[in-house]
């Protein structure tokens, strides 16, 4: 660990500009990236600094750009810490929501492995195509939620390394030139990876992992950007080469989220949180902290989940979720737990499938956050064929199977219109990823957020709404960046 951090510290030296009058440094103390990138085991720590940038945007910006606007989220008991400006959609551009900059920090860890990486001597060529392939991968996937979130958005395809204006100061480019950099760069990494085989942990970027994100491109391309059936073909394709990977669904739901299963066979790629490690990630708001007047049912099973510690208690799964989920469904337990007093009446909830890890009688809320599990590939599967006018109900029953288990039969799904396999493949994405950051941008693509998001029922067509307002605060920092029209 200590190594990991001494190689991120260099790492972020490299990339910081320099302030000659501020500091005079002797030469000899200088690191540069002429001196810094030599070795096979310094493109190492650049692609684990890479990593580490990844958590900025995985410990909360991911949920709150990919879910918290849906309809899965509501206030809890601690206030709401303006979280409900994203639930009930009343951002604006002076409260617009995260910036983009902790995904630019990512973007420009890979940018940097881009640029020296091909020059270094490495000890195989697999090591170094797969350092490559890795960094291609990254950039693509977060360039993929910054369009998703705020449409066209600046390219950035070398790193910055010093303070020059016309180089960091760039206008936005339009959303399909994003997109082509997200194609090319998959294509490109695809070409890379030498087998279709995971790191232990499943905390990095592989094959499989790369063909989930593509899969997910080209479903929102063929959808929002007229790809059609020939981006719903290549969605096909890319899952398809994903199950000739060591992937599978795990019999027991609650294993998947569990701290001490991490990595295991439905996670296809995780962004690392371990408990020796600072930080929580999102989950912690989803938990609550010390309880009083609670019936004592609650209280034995809320005490044996960690009550009292750590968590913040500011937003909770929605009645309008909670009530969605069936009592035969092994996923309502495995997502969250509601919370009643001594008169059985309810007082909040709280979600489990991120309750974290006690350590000293403390909760820490250390899960990974998982971006791509097998659960979610099958359903992208079942979504491109209904697209295709395919029957996707072996994938739907295949994951309903794992959920209801001895009682499957009561729940088994038959193929219907293409509209209904629509919404029955939403609903199950609902059921299946609450919490996870999936579902503000499933609604989108599937065209529903004006139809299922309580507070948006009564705004439709002000499309403008499906894109994040850039905000006054970044713009005063990037004055080449223009507003979102409809935000102004």
């Amino acid at each position: 660990m200590k190594k990991l951090y001494i190689k991120l510290s260099l790492i972020l030296i490299v990339s910081l500009p320099s302030c000659k009058k501020a500091v005079e440094v002797d030469p000899i103390s200088t690191i540069t990236s002429a001196s810094f990138w030599k070795t096979e085991n310094d493109a190492k720590g650049a692609l684990d600094g890479m990593y580490v940038e990844l958590r900025g945007p995985a410990s909360l910006d991911l949920f709150l750009l990919g879910e918290a606007r849906s309809e899965t989220m509501s206030s809890a008991t601690a206030g709401t810490l303006g979280y409900d400006r994203y639930y009930l959609n009343s951002l604006n551009t002076s409260a617009a929501g995260p910036s983009w900059f902790s995904f630019y920090r990512t973007i420009n860890a890979a940018n940097l492995l881009l640029k020296y990486v091909p020059d270094l001597a490495f000890s195989s060529p697999a090591i170094k195509n797969s350092f490559l392939a890795q960094a291609f991968t990254m950039r693509a996937y977060v360039y993929f939620a910054l369009v998703r979130s705020w449409g066209g958005v600046p390219i950035r395809t070398t790193p910055t390394e010093g303070y020059d204006p016309a180089t960091i100061q760039l206008p936005r480019s339009t959303k399909e030139a994003v997109f082509k950099l997200i194609k090319d760069d998959l294509d490109k990494a695809l070409g890379l990876y030498t087998n279709n085989t995971f790191e232990t942990g499943r905390n990095k970027w592989s094959k499989a992992a790369a063909y989930a994100l593509k899969a997910e491109v080209y479903l929102w391309t063929g959808k929002q950007l007229n790809g059609g059936a020939g981006d719903f073909n290549m969605a096909l394709s890319a899952i398809n080469e994903i199950q000739t990977a060591d992937v599978q669904l795990l019999s027991n739901y609650n294993d998947i989220f569990r701290y001490t299963n991490k990595g295991n066979k439905e996670v296809l790629m995780a962004s690392r949180f371990q408990l020796l490690e600072g930080g929580h990630n999102y989950f912690q708001n989803m938990y609550v902290s010390t309880l009083s007047n609670v019936s004592q049912t609650t209280r034995d099973i809320v005490g044996a989940l960690g009550v009292g510690n750590t968590g913040n208690s500011i937003i909770q799964l929605s009645t309008l979720v909670r009530d969605q989920f069936s009592i035969d469904d092994q996923r309502r337990d495995g997502t969250f737990f509601e919370i009643r007093d001594n008169a059985n009446k309810f007082v909040t909830s709280i979600t489990t499938k991120g309750s974290g890890v006690v350590d000293a009688g403390v909760r820490h809320f250390r899960n990974d956050v998982i971006l791509y599990r097998y659960a979610d590939v099958l359903l992208m599967k079942a979504e491109a064929k209904n697209a295709l006018s395919l029957d996707p109900s072996p994938e739907i029953n295949f994951v309903r199977q794992r959920a209801y288990g001895s009682k499957f039969s009561s729940y088994t799904y038959v193929n219907g219109t293409k509209a209904q396999n629509d919404d029955a493949i939403l609903k199950e994405r609902l059921l299946e990823l609450s919490a996870e950051g999936k579902r503000w941008w499933d609604l989108v693509r599937f065209g529903k957020a004006f139809d299922l998001v309580p507070s948006l029922q009564s705004k439709k067509g002000q499309d403008y709404l499906l894109l994040f307002p850039i905000g006054t605060a970044l713009r005063s920092l990037e004055p080449l960046v223009t507003e979102n029209p409809g935000w102004q």
